[in-house]
This record gives structure tokens, sequence and C-alpha cells, in this order.
């Protein structure tokens, strides 16, 4: 795994800095401990930071190979395969590794290779002939890009933001659309930056960018297919479907460093422990986190699993007293981002890198197989939204939902004020809101009236409706499924476990996002992803002889920091801190006493807005950090 970063003249081939290059990459030294390198031509500078994991000795970057010169940040799993297609076609290799295999693929393919490649990408390369810079990422966005046009007329690119912020030509300003956006969805997506034009590659494109011409718009080369269904018997896609995470994992399992997995003690997780164990000569080596709160902590059931399978197991516990990383997330995610579980994501990924450079995660079944309870709460919805005109809806459980107390005290089946509200709005609106961190009621109360009046009507859920509505699906759990890949995949849990990873110089790995498992999960039938609601019911058939029921079938509770329960003990001070802040204040984004009324009302219990006030909290320091 690597940090890559560029620069490229469109117009007409200006010199390029290689001190600028140099200090791009530096910002970004954590994502490749083990070298660097800068490359310069007449109109064109790449940099690369290296973490070794194939070809240990060789494959320094930029690579170049006749006119052609590449900087790549990933793992390409089928380069062997590749490679031997590539040298019958005549191709002749130096390295041992697969970026020289991307070299020769570009002379052989152009942007068709892409379909070829299985594997987490995003890389650059020049076309000295062509007069190209031609920039790609990976299927399901596992890699990030970040993108910029500059006042001299030149593209800058990097893997992480810091990288473009390192270029003394970019202009710091907040975009306060992508303010919004992260505080109904808790991330800034893909298709937004806090810091103005700034622009990342979205998941499955790539640009190709000409000298002499206009910077054309990225270019979709590939997406998931919700429209069709897989008709044969459920033993029979049951078989595939195992088969399909075999190989899944198999392929992940290619390295050249030592190699070890996360274990949460989640259905996810387990499986791929489970395959890795079937495939691995010796003790695969696992790591888990637990939490101080009883009811979030799955370290017995990671045991379990740890112990079923021999694993050389190794585990650690966050508590309050971690807070004291959260400046370290906030300078390794840049943009401000409020998923609680990436604390936890840090620390998992740190205990690993103590014993292993490469480690696989589960990450990816959920939003394949639909696995999260929202999945079963929509496709709920949706029946009993099918069974009246959407204006008698509205009408009787609008009334209802409005008329129902909020009670985020009481036990979860009473919270019904919310459902109420969701089945009389539309389907895709009402998963959008689901989706979603604070509310657009609540954040319209937050927001000062300067706010409102700015954002002229942008909305983080609309993006999600427009997906839903455009998704090449039959049902209304595949148009869920399908917006999730698009939006919440990229945008948080592969931004999250990226970031994570590389800043302890550790490479994650997601077997179950191999884009055929996905392609097929995608086919389907609903009733073998949720049926009697259970979600990922197929993969759960499947996994039943390799796997205890009380992993299998006990209630999600999912990799989340209790950080409501902190925000009244050990963090309570931080709350508190945030109806105070200076700096809050001056962005002029918010009324402070609606920010002091939210923290009062968390604190004595009333509501629970722990979420909401930890989004509060990473802006107000990735703000300061990035413009203060």
């Amino acid at each position: 795994m690597c940090g890559i970063a560029g620069i490229f003249h469109p117009a007409t081939p200006k010199p390029v800095d290689p001190h600028r290059i140099q200090a791009m990459i530096a910002a970004q030294a954590h994502r490749g401990p083990d070298g660097d390198g800068v490359w310069t031509a007449p109109g064109v500078g790449l940099g690369h930071r290296r973490l070794s994991i194939i070809d240990v000795a060789g494959s320094p970057q930029p690579m170049t190979d006749g006119g052609l010169t590449i900087t790549y940040n990933g793992e390409v799993y089928n380069f062997a395969d590749l490679r031997a297609d590539l040298t019958a076609a005549g191709a002749r290799f130096r390295t041992q590794g697969d970026t020289e295999v991307l070299l020769h693929a570009w002379r052989a393919w152009g942007p068709a290779m892409l379909d070829r490649l299985n594997g987490m990408f995003a890389f650059a390369i020049h076309d000295a002939d062509a007069r190209t810079l031609f920039l790609a990422r990976d299927r399901m966005g596992v890699k990030p890009l970040h993108w910029v046009g500059l006042s001299d007329g030149s593209i800058a690119f990097a893997s992480e933001l810091k990288g473009l912020l390192a270029h003394p030509l970019l202009r710091r300003a907040p975009d306060l659309s992508a303010v919004e956006d992260f505080m109904g969805l808790g991330y800034v997506p893909d298709d937004a930056c806090l810091v103005a034009g700034v622009r990342k590659l979205p998941a499955g494109h790539f640009l190709l960018i000409e000298r002499g011409r206009a910077v054309p718009p990225p270019r979709r080369w590939w997406d998931v297919d919700f429209s069709n269904r897989d008709i044969r018997p459920a033993k029979v896609l049951e078989a595939e479907l195992i088969d399909r995470m075999r190989e899944g994992v198999r392929s992940r399992m290619v390295a050249d460093v030592p190699l070890g997995a996360f274990l949460s003690g989640g259905v996810d997780s387990s499986a791929v422990v489970a395959l890795m164990a079937e495939t691995s000569r010796s003790a695969v080596r696992t790591c888990t986190i637990g939490f101080d709160e009883a009811d979030h902590d799955e370290r017995a059931y990671a045991t379990q699993v740890a112990t079923r399978f021999a694993t050389d197991h190794g585990e650690r516990v966050v508590d309050t007293d971690d807070f004291g990383l959260i400046d370290t997330l906030v300078a390794a995610f840049d943009e401000p981002f409020a998923d609680g579980s990436a604390l936890a994501t840090y620390q998992v990924c740190a205990l690993a890198r103590e014993s292993v450079t490469v480690a696989l995660s589960g990450d990816g079944a959920d939003e394949a197989l639909a696995g999260y309870r929202r999945y079963r709460f929509h496709a709920a919805e949706e029946r009993v939204r099918g069974l009246m005109p959407a204006a008698l809806r509205q009408r009787v459980f609008g009334a209802l939902g409005r008329a129902y107390p909020k009670a985020d005290w009481a036990p979860r089946p009473f919270r019904a004020k919310a459902t109420l509200l969701a089945i009389a709005a539309d389907g895709d609106e009402a998963y959008a809101r689901a989706v979603g961190v604070t509310t657009p009621e609540r954040r319209a109360l937050l927001y000062s009236a300067a706010t409102r009046q700015a954002l002229a009507g942008h909305r983080a859920e609309d993006r999600y409706v427009a997906t839903m509505r455009a998704a090449p699906a039959r049902d209304a759990l595949d148009r869920a499924q399908y917006a999730d890949i698009q939006h919440w995949l990229p945008g948080d849990i592969l931004t999250k476990v990226d970031r994570t990873s590389m800043a302890v110089g550790l490479e994650a790995r997601e077997p179950l996002l191999d884009h055929r498992l996905i392609e097929f999960a995608a086919t389907l039938p609903v009733a073998l992803r949720l049926k009697g609601g259970q979600g990922k019911w197929l993969m759960k058939k499947a996994l039943e002889p390799y796997l205890p029921r009380e992993v299998l079938y006990r209630p999600k509770m999912g990799f989340v920091t209790p950080i409501s329960a902190w925000f009244r003990k050990g963090l309570a001070d931080e709350a508190a801190s945030l109806a105070r802040s200076s700096l809050l204040r001056d962005t002029g984004w918010f009324d402070m006493t609606a920010v002091a009324t939210l923290v009062e009302d968390h604190r004595t219990g009333r509501s629970d807005h722990g979420r909401t006030l930890w989004q509060l909290m990473m802006l107000e320091r990735s703000v300061r950090r990035m413009f203060a």
C-alpha cells in the first residue's frame, strides 16, 4: 500500500518543481514508510511513498518503461495471470510485482485494461507519446484519489487531501455544502469535499486528461446491476456464494510480508477468519478490540471464533482514556469524519501492525447481502406503504408521527415516531433519512439563519434519493443496497478503513468486496438476502458448517464506540466545551444557543444527541486543523 501524488499541466508543458512533489508525498509519509520517489518531465511530475508488500526488494516507483510512467497505490490480485497473458503477447518484464504489469496493460489495452483488473487501486499513468495523464480508481472505492485544478492551470492529485494541502497554490476555503453533507451523513461523501474546489475521483471511474484539450469529466467504467435475478436453486447459489467468498479470501492472502485478520466476533470477520484458516498452513494471526461498555463489547464471541480455528489471537480494550487519540484521527482523516467506530478501527489496526503488515477485514458483506438492520426496517415499511395510496399514508401515518412523542430514553419498541413518519414518506426519501445521523429538522435548528439561506435548499439526503430513483434495480431493497454501495461504502466504511490502517502503515484488504462476489450477490433473489427477519440469510446458511449458531444468528451489535455514554461520563466536559467554542461561533455556521441546548439535553438524559455532539466535535477539530 502506498501514497501517490502528482502535477500535470494540460495546456502547455510548464516545468514542474520536484520540491512541490516531494512536499506532497512527504505529507503522506505514513502511507509508505519503506521508501519514496519523485519523477519529473516537461509538464508533469509524479511522486510515490511505498509500503512494500509484493516484490519487496524491487518495483521502485514512480516506475518508467519507455514513454510510460506510473505511480500506483493498491494491489492487483490477479497480476500473475495478467503477466502471463501479456508475456504471451510479447511483453518483457524486469520486476516481479504488479506495478510493471499495469504499465504493460496500459500499452496493450489502454483504458480497457481496467476491466481485467481484480484489486483495489488508485493510480496515475503518464503517456509521453500520447501526451496524456490517466487517473483511475478501483470499482468499490477502496483506495482514495483527490484532485484539483490550480490557479496556474495545472491539475494536482494525491491519495489524501493532506497531499493537496501541501501545494502552495491550493486556496484553503471551506465549502458550506460539504458541511451540510457532513452534518447529514456523518462523513463528507465522495461527490463533495470540505475544501472548495477539490474533487474525489468517484469509485469505478477514470479521468483521461490530454494535453491541449479541456479537462473532461470523469467516466464511469464499472457499476453493479441489481436488475437481474439468478433463478437457480438456493442450494446451488449457496455453494457458489461460498466458492466466491473462498476465492476472495484466497486471492488476498498473497503477500511477501506477515499477514493476519481483524476479528470482531461478528459474522463477516468470523467468516473471513474461517476461510483463511482453511487455506493457511500456519495459525492465522487475529486481532480484536473490546469496549468498556458491556453492551458494545463482542470480545467473548471473537474469542470463541479464535479458539475454534486455533488462531494466534490478540485483543485490546477501548475506553474513554483513549480520547487522546481523537486528534490523531482528525489528522488521519483531514475532512471531518464522525463514524464513532473509527476510534476502535484505529486501535485494531495499531494492534495488528504490531505483528503483521497486511490484515484482512470483513467489510462489504452488509452492503452486498443486506446485513444492516435498516434494510429489514426499510423492507417492512415498504410493505406497509404498498397497502394504501400515498395521500392516505401521509394523512394517517403523518398525523400519528407528528403527534407521537419523541422518546430517545424509551425501549426501542416504544420509539415509534421515526417509523410512523417514515411510512408516511416516500420510500426513497425515508431510506435517505434512515442512513443519516442528524435529521434535516435538527440541522435546521442548529444552523444559523445565514447558513440556511446560503445552502439554498442543498440537502445531504438528496443524493441518496436521486441515486435510488435511478438505480438499476427491481425492488426497494435493491435500491437501498445500490445507494449504499455508491455512497455509504466508499464515503464511510472504506474511508474509515483506509485512513486508520494507513495511519499506522498497515495494508487492509477486503475479500468480501471482491467485485465478482458483489456482482453475484446483486443477482440473488430478495428472499435469499433478507428472510425471516435475518439479513445475509444465504450467507449465514452457507456458513453453518463453519461457524457456531450463536455467532451466526445473534443480534447484530456492530463495531460502534459507545459515544453517547461517554459524553455523559468521561467526555462530559468535552461536550460542554462545544457550546463555548469560539471557532464554531466564528464560522457563523451555527446558532450557538441551539448548540448549548443540545449539549444540555444530552447531559441530563432528556434526549440522546451523542452522535450529533460527536459530529460537532470532529467538525470543530477538522476546521481548526485545516482553516484556522
